[in-house]
């Protein structure tokens, strides 16, 4: 017997919200501490670029927890991906 469909919904959203709100410590903490030299720029120019590919699939399918989860992990990773290249810099 399949699983009713509220139960996959909660599912997926909880892995929405997971996978999303894990970037927010990282985020905070390379603004606080002024520094991403730990951070490696191939990896995240990468993970925004098949973010941004998520977001589009997200809408073409006409899914908002896709789209909405996508677009905002993918405002945090550039986030990061500015302040990387900004402190690099510095």
């Amino acid at each position: 017997m399949a699983p009713a469909l509220w139960i996959i919904n909660l599912i997926g959203s909880a892995a929405a919200v997971c996978t999303t709100i894990a970037f927010v410590p990282q985020l905070a903490r390379v603004y606080r501490r002024k520094t991403a030299r730990d951070i490696s720029l191939t990896m995240f120019t990468v993970f925004s670029l098949g973010e941004l590919l998520w977001l589009l699939y997200g809408i073409f399918i006409r899914s908002l927890p896709v789209t909405l989860a996508n677009a905002v992990t993918l405002g945090l990773a550039l986030a990061i991906l500015f302040l990387k290249l900004h402190y690099d810099r510095s």
